[in-house]
């Protein structure tokens, strides 16, 4: 049973496309219909949505800066879009954000449900018997297997005391078209943990492991980006990511966000598909390929971070600021001071700007010079809340006080504690509290 959230600021189309989706045999459990991009924003972060269909031309937030803050939230979650521009920069930025389909104003009925169908399609997967999908691996493993001469040349590429890059890079443009030119690098690398699936996995099985692994890695960033994945010694897998000069210029998508949301859809579809945990690290994206060697380290460092945070399982290199520039790490002591300051940063800031309507995650990160990713996990540990709980939590208890104490209408209040729409305002409302603000103002 699929939830799917539709977004448009014409009623009518949003009326029709749920219309639509009812009356086929699409095993839908609820379709949420959203005004606005902030109204959107709501329901992504309270509901479990597999399916975002959105325009892209909304008013005060736009379908492009919904996706990018839907990634943040849920990367996950699969996208259509729908417009009634047919340009194709706005095509080639949907795409690049990870949209599974682009459509074109006035909406063929039946081609909509079938880029419907065919991306719910690929939502519904489970994990299968590990004996089964380890044998249904063994028959393939053989058609597909990487080269060990590439595997070598990348792995050499990336130690730390590699001398001649240029040279090694060289070999492996020879080499089945392997281009890393650059100039941006960064690495990202999974780890997988064999003891997580309920049992014990042979060595041999491992591989086969890997070997899936890699085939998620590839399946999830195939065409989107331009990157090279490979194995790395032990349960490794190592992908080395690139920008030209020209894609890392492109300021409207912030880079670190992306590589955080492909190593957070990363761990879901492993675990999700094949039944097994892993830790990721991300190193940080640096300039020319004399640092292959250290974006290698920074994504190894990074998974150590693990040790510490057992219930955690994608890490950032530069969330910990501590051993940029040395090889110490800090003692359980210093790390605790500070998450807790960040954790203190974090809700101040919420308390001073909860009502502001464009309030997101991803601004409240940017304040603490920490991922979206880290912080959210931060903050439920240390308060019990996760973070746009806690924002809700505010503007409902200061909205409550507002119908109580005032004589203020009700989109007045809805402005003040930060909701565009009055009617959206009395549905969070409803849900919080169980009754309507006019309930509760009798």
């Amino acid at each position: 049973m699929y939830n799917i959230l539709i977004v448009d600021d014409e009623p009518l189309i949003c009326e029709g496309l749920s219309g639509l989706l009812a009356s086929t045999g699409i095993s839908i459990k609820n379709i949420y219909i959203a005004h606005s991009g902030y109204e959107a924003l709501d329901y992504l972060r309270t509901e479990n949505i597999d399916l975002l269909v959105t325009d892209i031309q909304m008013g005060s937030m736009s379908g492009i800066e919904l996706m990018q803050q839907a990634r943040i939230i849920k990367p996950w979650v699969q996208v259509i879009v729908i417009s009634a521009y047919e340009t194709f920069q706005y095509a080639q930025l949907a795409i690049r954000l990870g949209a599974k389909d682009y459509l074109i104003k006035p909406l063929n009925n039946e081609q909509f449900l079938s880029s419907v169908r065919h991306v719910l399609l690929h939502i519904d997967k489970s994990v299968r018997d590990t004996e089964d999908m380890i044998s249904e691996l063994k028959e393939k493993f053989h058609m597909q297997e990487q080269l060990p001469g590439s595997t070598m040349l990348l792995n050499r590429l990336l130690l730390k005391d590699t001398e001649d890059r240029s040279k090694i890079i060289s070999e492996l443009s020879q080499l089945h078209a392997i281009e890393l030119k650059g100039p941006y690098y960064a690495v990202i690398k999974i780890k997988l943990n064999l003891e997580s699936g309920g049992r014990i996995i042979s060595e041999k099985d491992g591989l086969l492991l890997k070997y899936a692994v890699l085939n998620i890695a590839n399946e999830l960033l195939d065409m989107e980006w331009d990157y090279q994945s490979f194995y790395s010694p032990e349960h490794e897998i190592c992908i080395v990511m690139q920008w030209t000069e020209e894609r890392y210029g492109d300021t409207s998508i912030d880079k670190v966000n992306q590589l955080e949301m492909i190593a957070r859809s990363l761990h879901f579809n492993i675990n999700k598909y094949l039944g097994f945990q892993c830790v990721i690290g991300i190193s940080q994206i640096l300039k020319g390929c004399d640092f292959l060697g250290e974006v290698h380290r920074q994504a190894s460092k990074a998974i150590q971070w693990s040790r510490e945070f057992k219930d955690h399982y994608v890490f950032y290199y530069g969330d910990f600021k501590w051993g940029i520039y040395t090889e110490e790490e800090p003692t359980n002591d210093e790390i605790a001071a500070q998450n807790n300051m960040i954790v203190e940063r974090t809700s101040n800031y919420i308390l001073q700007n909860y009502a502001q309507k464009g309030l997101t995650l991803n601004e409240v990160a940017q304040k603490n010079h920490v991922s979206p990713n880290y912080l959210s996990y931060l903050f439920k540990k240390k308060t019990g809340y996760n973070l746009w709980e806690y924002v809700i939590k505010l503007r409902m208890e200061e909205s409550k006080r507002l119908i109580l104490k005032t004589d203020l209408r009700r989109y007045e209040i809805s402005e003040q504690v930060g909701y565009e729409s009055p009617e959206h305002f009395s549905k969070i409302f409803k849900k919080y509290y169980g009754i309507s603000p006019s309930e509760m103002k009798k």
